[in-house]
């Protein structure tokens, strides 16, 4: 489950809320354009999207 997070992240680890591709999928996702995703609006989806969240990453592991 957390392979997939890793490379999502890669770059951004330490700051996923600037990675293009989170934003690009949030965007696709919730709808918020992804130029106005920062760390308040990415921490905020996270939290309430976070069933949705781990659903999403075990569903990419059984891809992988």
């Amino acid at each position: 489950m957390l392979r997939f997070a890793w490379r999502a992240t890669r770059g951004f680890r330490l700051r996923p809320w600037r990675s293009p591709f989170l934003r690009w999928r949030m965007e696709t996702y919730w709808g918020t354009p992804a130029e106005e995703i920062g760390f308040p609006e990415f921490w905020r989806f996270a939290w309430q999207r976070r069933a949705d969240l781990a659903r999403f990453l075990k569903w990419a592991e059984r891809m992988g």
